[in-house]
């Protein structure tokens, strides 16, 4: 077993990153595994080396253990651009240049059922889609987003789709999820696979590094429950391996809200400084 947790350097590690990462490493251990490291910083422009190094004190604090070097994501371009390259000259992919607020416009009209949100926010309408496509290389000043309507064509992705849930989504799924491309396109839209200011997407990255790290089960908050089958459906396009997904519950604060990077008062940094010990800190998230 081969498991990971892969935070973004853009703020303070909390108490529900803390749950995922002992999560994640205690699976591991308990099988003789390897837990890994990864840091997530294709964001540059929030990431901070001082988070980053933030994140290896927290976790060494917790006493969690991992294989040196760690991957950054920063490091790994090549691999996302050659599969960007791949994709743009087989026509999957085409170049958008709508912004937040233009999406937000185009949504806005009255149609049937009202605005649709997916795991990206407001699901795209397709304004861009009968753009020009292919050739050598993919452009540099807009984003490229993945037809995904075009895909339902393909034998290598349709019809169905499947990965296997050990923990639980937001609705208690669990066993083998099943989906299909058209539930994918009603639920989720063309997804971006390159943002024009990254060179890269979230999607993309944690797929194609997931493979690269041999990671056999993917350990995560269940908020990410349904942009799994977004990284589902990535896997059968380039041909890689689907891991085993354990989605996991979320640690909240006193009102319910799900814990985030601004929640200083829960930073782990801050029960540190207070005397808190690591067996604290699992008691306080459960393990």
């Amino acid at each position: 077993m081969i498991t990971r947790f892969a935070p973004s350097p853009t703020g303070p590690l909390h108490l529900g990153h803390a749950y995922s990462a002992m999560l994640a490493h205690d699976m591991a251990m308990a099988q003789n595994g390897t837990f890994l490291l990864r840091i997530e910083d294709i964001d540059q422009a929030r990431a901070r080396p001082k988070w980053e190094a933030q994140i290896y004190h927290d976790l060494h604090w917790l006493g969690l253990k991992w294989p040196e070097p760690v991957m950054r994501q920063s490091t790994q371009m090549g691999r996302y651009r050659a599969v960007l390259q791949q994709l743009w000259h087989d026509g999957q992919l085409y170049a958008c240049s709508c912004t937040r607020a233009d999406i937000a416009a185009a949504t806005s009209a009255p149609q049937e059922g009202g605005r649709v949100v997916g795991p990206d926010g407001l699901i795209y309408p397709g304004t861009c889609r009968d753009r020009p496509r292919g050739g050598p290389q993919p452009p540099t000043d807009a984003a490229l987003r993945l037809d995904i309507a075009s895909l339902q064509h393909s034998s290598d992705t349709a019809p169905g789709l499947a990965f296997a849930e050990t923990g639980a989504g937001p609705n208690n799924e669990t066993g083998a999820i099943r989906f299909t491309l058209a539930d994918l396109a009603s639920t989720a839209g063309d997804i971006v696979l390159a943002r024009r200011d990254m060179g890269t997407s979230y999607h993309l990255s944690v797929v194609l590094d997931d493979a690269a790290q041999d990671v056999t089960h993917v350990v995560r908050g269940r908020d990410l429950f349904d942009a799994t089958r977004i990284h589902v459906m990535l896997q059968r396009l380039l041909g890689l391996p689907s891991p085993i997904y354990h989605h996991h519950r979320l640690i909240r604060d006193d009102t319910e809200k799900r814990l985030a990077k601004r929640d200083d008062a829960r930073a782990l940094s801050k029960y540190r400084a207070e005397g808190a010990t690591p067996d604290d800190i699992r008691r306080m998230v459960g393990l």
